[in-house]
Parts: C-alpha cells; sequence; structure tokens
C-alpha cells in the first residue's frame, strides 16, 4: 500500500512540474543570449539585448566589498561606496563638482549613477536612456566619477555623524541585537561578522577611502554586465570608456580571505529586551555560492521555510499553534560560506516553545528531507515564478551580474527551471544532512521572558 502511494506522489509530481515547465516554455524559447567576451583591459563583459525599451542598465563589480575591510575599519568598503556619489575632481575632463552638482547633472540627464558595497563586491550601477547624446553624456559623467571621485573630507565628516546617528537609533530595536549576536556566533573571527560602529568610523578618513579605491577598482579583475538597448559593437567601446579613468594593474591576485569555519558545539544566546516581540534566530554557517548543492538547498528551503504559508516552518508554528505571524528560513550564500537562518518574532513567553519548534522540525527535516507532495508543490512554485525574476531590465540585469561574478555558464539562467524540475527528494537530503548539523545551531533569543 505504502509502494502504491508513494509512485502515485511521484506520478503526481512529474505531472505538475512538467505542467509547470511547460509553461515557462515560452519564456525559455524567447531567452535572449548572453553575450561574453573579454576586453583588452581585462574587464570581462556581459551584455543581455533587449530592444523594447530604449534604455540601458549596466552594472560593474570588483572584489572590493566589506570582507576586504581591515577589522578597526569595518564599514571602509561602504564608506567608499557611499562617498562616490559626494563629488568630481577637476580632470582634464571637466571642472570639479560638488555633491549638489553631481545631483543637478544626472537630473539633467534623466538617469541614474549610484555605487553600493555587500560582504564580496563593490558594485556601480548606470541606467541611461539610449538616444545617442543621453547616452554619451551619461558614460562621461559616471566615466568622471569612476576616475576621479573627490572624497571631500567635510562631506564625510557629515555622513559619518548620520552614520553614527543611526547606529545609535538602531540600538534600541531587539532585531539589531539579535542580528548581531547571531553573526558573532556564526562567522567568529571572519570578515563576514564584521559590524561598522562608531569607533570603526572614527578610523576610517578621506585618504584611506581613496587607498582602498585604488587597490579594488581594477579593471583587469572587472565584471561589467549590460542590459538594454545596445549590441556588441557598441557595448565593448562603452565599457573602455566607463573604465578608462582606473589606473592600469598587473591585476596580481589580491589577498586570499579564510573560509568561514564550521561550528563545533550548540550555542545559546537569551538578551533581556523590554519589547512587545521576543526576536529569534536560529541557524549556523551555510553555503558558498559555488556548492554544487545550491539548487537541491534552494527548493529544500523552499519547503522548510522559504516558500511563505505553504512552508513546513510556517505550518508548525503559525497555523497549527498560532506563535507568530510568520516564520522564514533563508541560505544566504557568498564567495564563502553565508549564514543558514530561521528567523520568527514572537511573544516574550512563547520565546522558548517557538525555540523548540525551530530545532524539532529542522531535525526533522534534515533527517527525513521533504515528502513527494512537498517537493512537486515547491519546483512548481519555484518554475511557475521564475518569469517575475526576469520580468525587467533591472532584475535581468541583477541575475545576469549575478551569474557573471559567480561564473556560472552563460546557460544558467534558460536552463534553471529545467535543472529545479529534475531535482528528487535524495538530492535534498543529501545536501541538507552535508551542510546542516541540527546538533550545533546557534539560537539567539532577545527580549523573552525570564
Amino acid at each position: 500500500m505504502t509502494n502504491r502511494r508513494e509512485g502515485s506522489w511521484r506520478r503526481g509530481r512529474r505531472w505538475l512540474v512538467g505542467l509547470a515547465c511547460c509553461l515557462q516554455a515560452g519564456l525559455a524559447a524567447a531567452a535572449l543570449p548572453i553575450e561574453h567576451w573579454t576586453q583588452p583591459s581585462g574587464a570581462q563583459v556581459y551584455l543581455v539585448r533587449t530592444d523594447n525599451l530604449p534604455m540601458l542598465d549596466i552594472q560593474i563589480d570588483v572584489d572590493g566589498g566589506s570582507r576586504r575591510d581591515p577589522a578597526d575599519r569595518a564599514g571602509l568598503a561602504s564608506a567608499t561606496a557611499l562617498m562616490l556619489g559626494r563629488g568630481v575632481q577637476a580632470t582634464a575632463a571637466g571642472p570639479a563638482l560638488d555633491e549638489n552638482a553631481v545631483v543637478e547633472a544626472w537630473a539633467d540627464l534623466g538617469a541614474q549613477f549610484g555605487a553600493s558595497a555587500s560582504a564580496d563586491r563593490l558594485s556601480f550601477t548606470l541606467r541611461t536612456l539610449t538616444q545617442p547624446d543621453l547616452l554619451r553624456a551619461a558614460v562621461a559623467l559616471a566615466a568622471r566619477q569612476l576616475a576621479a571621485p573627490a572624497f571631500p573630507a567635510p562631506v564625510w565628516a557629515r555622513e559619518r555623524q548620520r552614520l553614527v546617528a543611526a547606529w545609535r537609533e538602531a540600538q534600541t530595536r531587539p532585531d539589531t541585537l539579535a542580528g548581531r549576536r547571531f553573526a558573532q556566533a556564526v562567522y567568529a573571527d571572519h570578515p563576514y561578522g564584521q559590524e561598522a560602529r562608531p569607533d570603526t568610523w572614527a578610523a576610517i578618513d578621506t585618504s584611506a577611502m581613496r587607498a582602498f579605491y585604488r587597490r579594488h577598482a581594477r579593471a583587469c579583475d572587472a565584471r561589467v554586465t549590460l542590459v538594454g538597448a545596445v549590441g556588441r559593437e557598441e557595448a565593448g567601446p562603452l565599457v573602455d570608456a566607463l573604465l578608462a579613468g582606473w589606473r592600469p594593474h598587473a591585476c596580481q591576485a589580491l589577498p586570499p580571505v579564510p573560509e568561514v569555519a564550521a561550528l563545533t558545539q550548540a550555542q545559546r544566546i537569551q538578551l533581556p529586551f523590554a519589547a512587545a516581540q521576543a526576536q529569534v534566530l536560529v541557524g549556523q554557517p551555510g553555503i558558498a555560492r559555488s556548492d554544487p548543492d545550491f539548487l537541491a538547498l534552494t527548493v529544500g528551503n523552499h519547503i522548510l521555510g522559504g516558500g511563505g504559508f505553504t512552508s513546513r516552518l510556517m505550518q508548525e508554528l503559525r497555523e497549527k499553534r498560532g506563535l507568530t505571524y510568520g516564520v522564514y528560513s533563508q541560505f544566504s550564500p557568498g564567495r564563502h560560506a553565508g549564514a543558514f537562518s530561521v528567523s520568527v518574532q514572537t511573544r516574550p513567553d512563547q520565546a522558548d516553545q517557538a525555540v523548540a519548534l525551530v530545532h524539532e522540525a529542522l531535525q526533522r527535516f534534515v533527517a527525513e528531507g521533504p515528502t513527494e507532495a512537498e517537493l512537486a508543490a515547491a519546483q512548481a512554485a519555484l518554475v511557475n515564478g521564475f518569469a517575475l525574476r526576469l520580468d525587467s531590465n533591472r532584475k535581468l540585469l541583477d541575475h545576469v551580474a549575478a551569474l557573471a561574478w559567480n561564473g556560472l555558464p552563460l546557460d544558467y539562467l534558460d536552463r534553471w527551471t529545467e535543472r529545479v524540475a529534475a531535482i528528487d527528494r535524495a538530492q535534498i537530503v543529501r545536501a541538507f544532512q552535508r551542510v546542516l548539523q541540527p546538533d550545533r545551531l546557534v539560537t539567539v533569543v532577545v527580549g523573552a521572558a525570564p
């Protein structure tokens, strides 16, 4: 009887996933190829031509994220990115521009330029219309900002005060405290666990930003992603123009960053806090984005706690017991093993019960994996929702830039639904048992009743 039931579930899963894949056939057939080449400067270029709008989105990524911050100057990468939009030095390309002049120049062009720093990447984005005169002017202005940011000291003094004020305000929130203690426990002394604080911002001056920028803004190892109404014959010169002001480097390898150490034992951290809701975080080091089981873990996590109201954790904590409005799990992979985490808010007097249920659900899922019915529903949901991940130039840019940064195959997006549909229960069980150790979890509770 059991074998017949399992066989029925497998047939049902194949039917559901097959239907979902059929619904996606139009997208796959219409998918534009990703063109990839290397410029003479060494910059690797990834181009997706889309002619539906007269617009171009560009993203430039270099290895200059917060994992490169010195420990005593945590926040240097983010501060450097913040200050890139605060002025341009005078060069042969034009006079100096202060922060107000930069804002006005972009407004006049109807274009947008920005810089940001994540854990792994220092990123620059440009969005502009492709009308020839506007495109030339936008690229020229972006090239000036990339080549000669001013890093004005008085502006940094003001921005630093704002950062410190925001940091102090954040200390009044239990979620901030929970996140900090969780990161400290999961990452230990790895750069992923570093926190920018008033004392580390105080140690950062504009000379440190200039040195950081010179060291990491290198065309030779840049990944440049373009999505929009330009072809390869236009894209190459655009990339050269954008990166022309970056100093040439021999592109020697940057110093290696150590891997995240595995946990050796469980740890529970409980902090008192006068709040209506207790903040709970449970997790441990997860995977790097290059992990071969990334998709199996993605599908499994959708079932465990990433799928909203249909997830196991939501069923156990909200639907059956009413302990929370929402509970979610996620993997946060990067160049190194980002955290796996489960987050939930609940009444302080219910925190212990919620923690016990999260641990129990994790242990059971790691040991047994999903049912065939859960797997079928998750695959159908992920496959059917895939088109929404690529329904704008901005979303497509994000995904292609991630593909470029992580060195994934050029057909990765075309084959995503196919590969998700091919995952079976055994793959998910093996992946979760390899990556997660339920007996070594970090549990942080902020605001629970004594």
